[in-house]
């Protein structure tokens, strides 16, 4: 029996004649190493980015009330940018009242801030502005309180008054020019 022992015992102890090797590494293919490249993103080329621009600013967003969203800006192209995407009737009227007011005050400073027409005096500040709700356009006269007749619209701020156009209303055009005219000589909001 100490043979079969000694055979068990040498069998599991014996060295191995061959030295192990290491499991050798497979060649890359495209697959492995599509897998272990870093990823990049893709940015568009600035052609496409320029064409994206151009599409947005083709058609603005129209917020809550149908009250177009346009960048902030000065000059006559913003204001024209709002007039543009003012929706349905209110397109007609919002260029009405800017020709109006270009007519009334030669030289008026145009701005579009908070998403709304201003009309101003340069250095001394904005005296009118225009802005878009669902059934109405409200235009607020900064000084309306100084104004002769004084326009019917009620506000917070102490000093302005509003006068809401709505689609079917009557709209007398010269009293508008008239507080357009009076407002201008006013001291003007620092916008």
């Amino acid at each position: 029996m100490v043979g079969k022992t000694a055979r068990k015992s040498a069998k599991g102890s014996a060295p191995k004649s061959k030295a192990a090797k290491p499991a050798a590494k497979k060649p890359k293919t495209a697959k492995t190493a599509a897998k272990k490249a870093p990823v990049r993103k893709v940015t568009p080329a600035p052609a496409a980015k320029k064409a994206t621009a151009k599409k947005a600013a083709k058609a603005p967003v129209l917020l809550s009330g149908g009250n177009p969203q346009i960048a902030k800006g000065y000059g006559e192209a913003p204001i024209q940018a709002y007039i543009a995407a003012m929706p349905g009737w209110k397109r007609e009227v919002g260029a009405r009242l800017d020709a109006l007011i270009s007519r009334a005050v030669p030289g008026v400073s145009k701005a579009v801030k908070w998403n709304s027409p201003m009309y101003g005096v340069e250095g001394q500040g904005m005296f009118l502005g225009i802005h878009c709700f669902a059934k109405y356009i409200k235009v607020a006269f900064f000084r309306g309180t100084s104004l002769k007749p004084i326009p019917p619209g009620e506000s917070k701020s102490q000093d302005t008054r509003y006068l809401d156009i709505r689609e079917d209303d009557a709209f007398d055009e010269a009293r508008f020019v008239s507080w357009v005219k009076q407002a201008s000589q006013l001291p003007g909001e620092r916008m």
